[in-house]
């Protein structure tokens, strides 16, 4: 009966580590995790944290400002949002085509930090292309 009891200490024991491992870690990555949201989400936010916006640059949006300063409007066709940029942009980046801006959120616009142009819709999340699609 010895043994059984040690073997019983011994499994309770690792599960114990493991599980505090386990947390540990998602506690760790919690603050290096970026959310992404289609235009007509973002809308909804009512925090400053870093996140990811994506959908499609609108037609006869964009307008270069002074000094490396762009704006442009990225759309899923649902919701619109308004996107400041200060920086030479992607080869990529052109008015109709897929873009990613990663940056903040503070009520009066997007402003972000890094622009990621996609050569297509196939790395687009399913719910903006379905509304790029349906309209």
């Amino acid at each position: 009966m010895r043994k059984k009891i040690k073997r019983v200490y011994l499994l309770l024991a690792s599960f114990l580590m493991s599980a505090l491992a386990v947390a540990l870690i998602l506690i760790a990555l919690d603050d290096n995790i970026i959310y992404f949201y289609s235009p007509s989400e973002v809308d909804q936010l009512d925090n400053e944290s870093l996140i990811r916006v994506g959908g499609l640059v609108k037609n006869d949006s964009l307008q270069r400002l002074d000094d490396n300063n762009v704006k442009f409007i990225v759309t899923d066709n649902v919701g619109e949002i308004q996107i400041f940029y200060t920086g030479i942009l992607p080869d990529l980046f052109r008015e109709g085509q897929g873009v990613i801006a990663e940056g903040k959120f503070n009520g009066d616009g997007f402003f972000a930090n890094i622009i990621m142009a996609k050569h297509d819709e196939n790395y687009m999340p399913k719910e903006v292309y379905e509304n790029i699609r349906n309209n």
